[in-house]
């Protein structure tokens, strides 16, 4: 009886061993088996994949936040019923009654009073003032001729518009803005201390870091409250999705506006940067808020759509016709939706946003806790995840067959995404379901496959001879230099060219944002034409600016002379546009004001090549050279004349009819340049009225550099009855008045006659 108990008992233990080695047969887990059905090829990529997404690459990265913009627009954050923030708007009513920006600093004085005294808690600038105000009784006693000694000497006894400025800033609760720029700062003086505080290590090795940043004058600086940095760089797809909340500038931590405004508004003597070692940045308190940022201080915005509600027109501020609703108990910031100022941003949810309205938003989202917040482990977490799901994946689906695979896989791919999206929704935390979904299906379609060609073996026949059907121009262009995408450059001897319409804020009040649309490619179109079909390249368009060059990539050994037939054709398409233009106005029955253009040339070495990084690059060029160029086209202006070109393009294109304008130091040189104008081709520099006027303009030059202003004067009178088919008034009575002050004012034995640009 034990004997047949005893063997009972056995065969009952040998039942789940029986089972557990059937599920292993199943499971196909021996070890020979654990070598086929392509689990070795999943696993590697598995453990590969797992790899890449932990080191954060831009591409992956990219398809991430892709995600997370698609859940908030399917789930945009509420606009809230009672605003906290408003929006003083430098809009195009206000431009167009006050007039074009920047305006006098009296006004922003006054603008800031009248804030502070409907009741902001505090008010922030969108806006840096780096300059001085050149509206200033001071500066204006020097700029106007013929003032008395008494008037002028009272006029510089007055208090400069930014001190009053300053006086109005210090009187209420005011942020400064400033910009991150990639200029190298230089000494920038005695500034203001810090606001922000460090835990838990030094944090800058985590932050954004800039090599310079754009300040305003001492004195605005030193009279706020607070300074903050207002420019966030958009990500490599052009959207701004994370703004820094502090970044480092040479070493010292800079908060951003929005952050100091809030600082200010409660008023926290400092904001504190918290640091996890080795992980980064875990977030910033501004008491009683914490804020979660990610591991480089950047702050996930959540974004709702733009809300015309939080606007006030600067100048209903300004006219006292505003609602002093709008503005008490509110924070306040000052920027600008105006189309010409050029603030105008990308968001997950609007494709053109005003700047300003970013940093609203950051605000508004502390204020009501529905910031969005990223766990500094997430990623940990993330991946442990992943692992666990690819490999119950790897393990069964070569057991399970394709139908149930999928099903599995669509279980877990589901799963990742639902969790993904429920902690969006309801939560505010953004957990990645981008990169383990895709790095399952690469591991479920290669699995997939491996099973399907072990199946069917003739498949792989079918694929191979699917090659010989594929297109070798195909190939040719997907193989073509692969040299040509990798970053560098070579320097060269080139011509630059800069064009830019003059008065082009004027011209714009006129059209709404489609009609200046229509305008601005009405002007490009015929332009690019021109400098295409003349051998040119057009780098970029910067508004109504174009940029060009010559020599690249495409060698052009007449590069000068093309550029300046070009100019001078361009001119010609204008006259023909402005023709068409003032027609129209007066079908239309609105005033006609033309277009009227600048043209910088030079030629010289630059560098030209890829610029920009391994993802996003432009073929362009850089240098003194370049920026001489555009110098240049800034003293069209000051010269009165349509093109301004560089002594080495002179030199290079001999035969093409040009005077000499001056020797200048350009704004950022030091060393002085000769710069002429371009007036016409070879055929007018033959002419005997042009040579006699060449002959004539090099003497006056010779005259004046040589400060016998009595023989000066009398060349430019003669200058101006020989140059009159040329239309030089303005150029000649800048030289007038030139004559005229140093006759009165010696210039000193010394003067070179090289003149300093007192603008770009």
């Amino acid at each position: 009886m034990a004997q047949t108990d005893a063997k009972a008992d056995s065969k009952t233990k040998a039942k789940p061993l029986s089972a557990f080695g059937n599920l292993l047969k199943r499971l196909k887990l021996n070890p020979k088996a654990l070598l086929g059905h392509g689990r070795p090829v999943a696993f590697l990529i598995l453990l590969a994949l797992t790899t890449l997404l932990s080191m954060k690459i831009e591409p992956i990265e990219i398809l991430q936040v892709k995600v997370f913009d698609f859940y908030q627009q399917l789930k945009p954050r509420p606009i809230p019923d009672q605003k906290m923030i408003a929006i003083v708007d430098l809009d195009e009513a206000s431009l167009a009654e006050i007039g074009q920006w920047p305006w006098p600093r009296t006004v922003v004085a006054d603008l800031v009073d009248k804030l502070m005294a409907m009741g902001a808690v505090v008010v922030g600038f969108d806006i840096v003032f780096a300059e001085p105000d050149r509206m200033s009784p001071a500066k204006i006693a020097d700029s106007v001729r013929g003032l008395d000694p008494a008037t002028s000497e009272r006029l510089k006894n007055l208090k400069s518009n930014d001190e009053i400025l300053a006086e109005a800033i210090k009187r209420g609760r005011v942020v400064m803005g400033q910009s991150v720029v990639p200029i190298p700062d230089k000494d920038v003086g005695e500034r203001p201390q810090v606001s922000v505080a460090e835990l838990g290590g030094n944090p800058r090795q985590y932050l954004e870091s800039h090599v310079g940043m754009v300040r305003n004058l001492p004195i605005l600086d030193f009279a706020a409250l607070g300074r903050g940095v207002f420019n966030p760089n958009p990500e490599a797809d052009g959207i701004i999705r994370r703004v820094p909340a502090v970044v480092n500038v040479n070493g010292v931590l800079v908060p951003a506006l929005s952050l100091e405004m809030l600082r200010v508004a409660t008023g926290n003597l400092t904001t504190l940067i918290r640091s996890a070692p080795g992980l980064g940045i875990k977030d910033l308190v501004v008491k009683p808020n914490i804020i979660p940022t990610d591991a480089k201080s950047r702050i996930w915005v959540n974004f709702s759509y733009h809300d015309k509600a939080k606007y006030v027109s600067a100048k209903d501020v300004l006219n006292g016709t505003a609602n002093p609703g709008q503005i008490m108990n509110k924070l306040v910031i000052i920027g600008t939706s105006a189309v010409g100022l050029l603030d105008i941003k990308t968001t997950p949810l609007d494709k053109n946003l005003p700047g300003v309205e970013i940093h609203a938003q950051i605000l508004e989202t502390i204020l009501t806790g529905s910031q969005l917040f990223r766990p500094i482990d997430a990623l940990g977490k993330e991946l442990s995840s992943l692992l666990i799901a690819g490999i119950v994946l790897i393990l069964l689906l070569p057991v399970i067959g394709a139908r149930w695979t999928l099903m599995l896989f669509l279980l877990a791919a589901g799963g990742i995404a639902g969790h993904s999206w429920y902690n969006f929704a309801y939560r505010q935390t953004m957990i990645d379901a981008a990169g383990p979904v895709l790095v399952l299906l690469i591991v479920y379609i290669e699995l997939t496959y491996a099973n399907f060609a072990l199946e069917e073996k003739q498949r792989r026949e079918v694929r191979n001879a699917f090659s010989r059907y594929l297109s070798p121009a195909q190939v040719e262009k997907l193989a073509a230099d692969p040299s040509k995408l990798k970053l560098g450059g070579e320097m060269k001897d080139m011509t630059l060219l800069f064009c830019d319409v003059r008065g082009f804020t004027t011209i714009s009040e006129q059209f709404d944002a489609e009609g200046l649309t229509r305008l601005i490619n009405r002007f490009l179109t015929p332009m690019t034409d021109v400098i295409m079909a003349r051998q040119g390249t057009i780098d970029k368009y910067m508004g109504d600016c174009i940029m060009a060059f010559w020599n690249a990539p495409e060698d052009d050994a007449d590069h000068a002379r093309h550029a300046c037939e070009s100019a001078l054709v361009m001119t010609e398409r204008l006259i023909e546009l402005n023709k068409s233009l003032e027609e129209e106005s007066k079908v239309e029955n609105r005033k006609h004001i033309p277009i009227n253009i600048g043209i910088g040339l030079n030629s010289g070495m630059v560098c030209v090549g890829n610029m920009g990084s391994d993802q996003r690059f432009d073929y362009s060029v850089l240098g003194d050279n370049v920026n001489l160029a555009s110098r240049l086209e800034g003293q069209s202006k000051t010269y009165g004349v349509t093109t301004v070109i560089g002594e080495n393009t002179q030199k290079e294109a001999p035969d093409y009819a040009s005077l000499e304008l001056d020797q200048i130091k350009v704004k950022g040189k030091t060393e002085a340049v000769r710069i002429f104008t371009l007036l016409g081709r070879p055929d007018l520099r033959q002419k005997p009225e042009f040579l006699a006027l060449e002959a004539e303009h090099k003497a006056l030059l010779a005259a004046y550099r040589g400060q016998k202003w009595d023989e000066a004067r009398a060349r430019l009178a003669k200058c101006r009855q020989l140059g009159a088919f040329l239309k030089l008034d303005h150029l000649y009575d800048m030289y007038d008045e030139r004559i005229a002050d140093y006759s009165e004012h010696s210039p000193g034995a010394d003067w070179d006659g090289v003149y300093v640009a007192k603008s770009k």
